[in-house]
Parts: C-alpha cells; structure tokens; sequence
C-alpha cells in the first residue's frame, strides 16, 4: 500500500464519525501524490503526512451562559491548533448548530493550505462552538461570547493564534469577544482580526473574501482567454463573501442573477440588487422572501435549485457540499464556463471531478476564497505597526495577493503535468511551502 493510502486509512479509522474531515483529507492527499511519490523515502521517514493530518492541539470546552429569561444553557467549544509550521495559527470562529469537532478539524486542515497560498506568515487553524446567534438579543450574545472567550483566552495570543469571524461571528461577536479578551489579559493587542474599525480593525475587511473571489476568478478568466465583463453569474449565500462577491462582480461588468439563504433562493433576471441585498441581510437580518417586495420582477423559491439558472460564471459561497454532482451535471448542461469556490469546500469531491472531466474551470476555496484570511493577516501587520492603512491601500494589497495566488496554483499544476487542474495545483502549491518550513524545524 502507498504511504498516502496509508495515512488516508489511518484518519478514517482513528477519527470515525467525522466525514467532513475525511473528505477534506482525502482530496488534498489524493492531489500530492505526485510530489509525495517523489519523496515518498524520506517524507516516510520523517511522518511528515502523519504530521500534518494530525492538528498539534484540539481544545474542547464547555460554554455556559444564562439568557434573558434567566435560564441557563451549556454549548460546547472548539479550537483546533492545526500546523504552525510557518506561522501562528490564523483561521475563524464558527458559531452554528452544525458545529462539531469533525467540521472544526476539516475547516483548520483546509486553513493550513489556504493560509500557506498567500504568501503570509500565518499558520492554520479554526474553532467555534455549536452555539446559534440566531433568534438571540444582544444581552444573550454578549454572555455565551464572554463565557467563551473565558476559556480561550488561555489558548490564544497575537503571536500566537489569533481567531477571526466565520459563519455566525461577525464584527458584533468579535466585539464582545474582544472585549473580555482584553479585560482578562489586560491586553490591547491584535489578538482578534476582523475587529472594528476604532479599535485596530482593518478597511476592506468585510468586503475582502466577496472582492478576493472575484480578483482571482477575473485572472483565471483573463489567463483562459476570457473576461468578467457581460458574463452572467449564479451565486449561493446571502452572507457577507456572497453580498461583497455579487457587488464586485457587477463592479467588473457582469450580471448576478441568483441569491440564496438557508430557507430558499432568489432569482432577479434583470440582476441583483446589492443595496436591496445589504437592506435584507445586513441591517434587517430578514429572510430572501423579502427581496420581492424590492424588485417585483423577481422570483423566490423555496429550498435549494439555483444552479438550474443558465449562466457562465457560478460562485458557490454558503455552506461546505451544497453543490452536488447533480447540480454539476446542470451546470455543465447550460453551459457553464467556470466555477469559483467562495465558501470551503462547498462543491462535493464527485462534483468537482465531474466539473473538471467536462472542461470547466474551476477554483478550489483554499485558493478562491483566501481574500479573508490575507486580510487578516494584513490586519495583523497593522496592529503590530499601530498603523492604519487606506482602503485602496488594502484593496491593492489584497488584489495583488490573489492575481499571485492564480499564478502560483498555476504553475505548480503546470509543473507536475496537470495543466489547468487547479484542485491539484493549489495542495501542491500549499503543501511545498508547509513541508519544507516543517522539514527544518525537527520532528516537532
């Protein structure tokens, strides 16, 4: 058996019931084969695979706070210090029902290659607990986010790991997790990115993963002959990467036809409407069934199906699976040129294969959505300068990361003969940069 057989029939078997993490495992490991084939002695010798299928830390811990009825409840959180190898360990804090360690693990093992692609000096990692902000006042979010951090504070620090918003945290959350932080430690330091702007966040933070998404899928356009102006464009989630996405996208000169959230989906053929967006989900914090009443020529439609729409460009941007291999083989029937990950690992491994056996371009979240955590990391260069940067400023920085990123994946596919294969070409890229930092630093 081949040492990456080896390692992927370890994970399942020591880690069961977590599916996620298995399938986050077994896509990357598939891609390194060649380069683990090359080395296979020596990366043998060293458990360089074990290493780094197995985070160096995984912290579980009980949340208890009280809610305005005086009723106390308990969640359960997480933090999983995943690799270090070339940085604190950077990645969000996710606050969701769905949340268990197997999700966290998936998440921060993604996080090490999506952090590596960068270029930056940042590890991986993630955390969260099962905890949902949603139907919560504010009082309630402000005890479970200071019982939280409570605990991991002892975790976490600027040079450290510093956390960051993800599904359910956004600047309300890290707020108030900073706030404690800060009163527990007595420490006003970049410990938490995604802060707001008075106290040591960064401009184009909230626009970063939406806007990174396009800057890089423009690039894969423009390298494949192509451009993002007068494409059409279906897009999942509602969310902050799907809202600044749609934005950049009609920005560039194409048209977004769909939006999507967890009870069902629009679709507006004369295009979204990104202020009648921002209105529902980000200062009313309403459902989609509301966008009608803003543009009557639009269709709402419960559950999931946006990717029936004919369109040349889709940008799934919500949850991990939610596109499928039979919403691939519509794509693929209308036409579709490309497809861009804005979420982590939303399309399904049987989806992303078939994408690719029919010639479509497609860009894995580790690479498409890394906008985020460059700007985080951006963030925390800020913070240690007491310093604040521009929009433009950010902007520029980020648009360069990404442009460099498509070249980097690029070539990497090129290298080991997958040409046009950007799965492969991201792990390898990713991985090279981790394994050598790893490999000169011992078996630590």
């Amino acid at each position: 058996m081949s040492y990456v057989d080896e390692v992927i029939e370890r994970i399942v078997q020591e880690n069961p019931a977590e599916p996620e993490f298995h399938q986050a495992v077994k896509e990357v490991l598939e891609s390194l084969r060649p380069v683990v084939e090359e080395n296979e002695e020596k990366y043998r010798r060293d458990a360089i695979l074990e290493r780094l299928v197995n985070p160096e830390r995984q912290i579980k811990f009980r949340v208890p706070w009280v809610d305005d009825k005086g009723q106390a409840h308990v969640n359960t959180g997480y933090r999983v210090q995943f690799n270090s190898a070339v940085g604190p360990y950077k990645g969000g804090i996710r606050l969701h029902p769905s949340v268990n360690l197997g999700i966290i693990k998936f998440l921060g093992f993604e996080q090490i290659f999506k952090n590596s692609l960068t270029g930056l000096p940042i590890g991986g990692g993630k955390g969260g607990s099962d905890f949902d902000p949603k139907g919560k006042s504010d009082r309630e979010i402000m005890a479970f986010c200071q019982s939280f951090m409570t605990e991991l504070y002892k975790y976490i620090g600027a040079n450290a790991d510093v956390p960051a918003g993800d599904i359910g945290t956004g600047s309300r959350e890290i707020g108030y997790m900073y706030g404690q932080y800060k009163r527990i430690r007595g420490l006003f330091e970049g410990v938490l990115t995604g802060k707001g702007l008075s106290y040591g966040g960064s401009l184009a933070r909230t626009e970063a993963t939406g806007y990174g998404l396009l800057y890089i899928t423009e690039e894969l356009l423009k390298c494949n002959g192509h451009s993002m102006k007068g494409k059409t464009v279906v897009v999942s989630g509602s969310g902050n990467v799907a809202i600044y996405a749609i934005q950049k996208a009609c920005e560039l000169g194409a048209t977004v036809l769909t939006a999507s959230d967890s009870t069902g989906w629009v679709y507006d053929p004369d295009g979204i409407d990104v202020a009648a967006l921002k209105q529902i989900k980000e200062i009313d914090r309403a459902r989609l069934t509301e966008y009608k009443k803003y543009r009557p020529n639009s269709e709402y439609h419960e559950g999931r199906g946006m990717w029936c729409i004919k369109a040349d460009i889709a940008l799934p941007c919500a949850t991990q699976n939610e596109l499928t291999l039979a919403d691939a083989k519509l794509l693929v029937t209308n036409g579709v040129l490309a497809v861009a990950e804005g979420a982590n690992m939303p399309t399904t491994m049987e989806a992303t294969e078939y994408l690719q056996q029919n010639g479509v371009l497609f860009l894995p979240g580790k690479a498409a959505n890394a906008g985020g955590v460059a700007t985080s990391a951006l963030e925390m260069s800020q913070n240690s300068e007491r310093i604040s940067w521009t929009f433009e400023e950010v902007d520029t920085k980020l648009r360069n990361i990404m442009v460099d990123i498509f070249h980097h994946i690029d070539a990497a596919a090129k290298k080991y003969g997958f040409d046009k294969n950007y799965v492969i070409g991201a792990n390898i890229a990713g991985f090279e940069k981790v394994v050598d930092a790893m490999q000169v630093q011992g078996i630590v």
